[in-house]
């Protein structure tokens, strides 16, 4: 299951990442919001954990944005302890209200039953991802751009997966690497370079160039 946290407290976005990555979640917490609603419809998790007051938009206004565009679970975790702020939030559609400070135990369990309870309504949107206007099928293993498409092979998949989980974000070669072998036997560097070179020429096969970036460094990013 995948959380996007939207918290701009550097230290509790921290904790919360920690937390839920040691509870075996995958997590998306960027530190910057201006394109926050942008990223979560690219990645389409299975929750939001969302503050409310933010640099930018507020929560309120991310959460109804969001439900406009997509049926999202969204759980408000906020240091607005005011009933008529929870009324608000839930009104606006989110699934759970928690106040700050949380206990671990507690927001990990109130995370599961939201998840539990609309799990079963997110089990199709997760296969598909979109970035600009290129889709990944994960249902299909397949990459389509306008009415062109081709077929991938698994790596070439789960390379275009974990990318497409992190718009704008560089994953580092290893990182790809591990998630690609996961047994982690020793693979020759190169062949991870190999199925980006052929992904590249199956984006260009659907009429799209310059798609995945590299950063000598940094590793790749789409």
């Amino acid at each position: 299951m995948h959380i996007f946290i939207i918290e701009d407290e550097p230290l509790i976005r921290r904790e919360l990442k920690i937390l839920l990555e040691n509870a075996l979640y995958q997590v998306t917490a960027p530190d910057t919001f201006h394109c926050v609603i942008r990223q979560v419809l690219d990645i389409r998790p299975d929750l939001v954990l969302l503050d409310i007051n933010l640099p930018e938009l507020s929560g309120f206004e991310i959460c109804t944005r969001l439900r406009q565009q997509m049926d999202i679970p969204v759980i408000f975790l906020t240091s607005r302890s005011n009933s008529m702020d929870e009324l608000s939030g839930l009104l606006m559609g989110g699934d759970d209200y928690i106040t700050k400070p949380y206990q671990a135990p507690v927001l990990l369990a109130r995370i599961a039953a939201v998840l539990k309870r609309t799990g079963n309504t997110k089990s199709r949107e997760t296969t598909l991802f979109t970035k600009g206007n290129v889709w990944l099928d994960i249902a299909k293993c397949c990459l389509s751009h306008g009415e062109r498409s081709v077929e991938l092979t698994k790596n070439e998949m789960k390379i275009l997966h974990r990318l497409f989980r992190e718009p704008g974000v560089f994953v580092s070669r290893m990182d790809l690497i591990e998630y690609l072998w996961e047994n982690r036997i020793f693979i020759d560097d190169n062949t991870l370079s190999v199925h980006v070179a052929k992904l590249r020429e199956k984006l260009k096969s659907i009429g799209v160039q310059d798609f995945i970036e590299t950063r000598r460094g940094m590793g790749y990013r789409i």
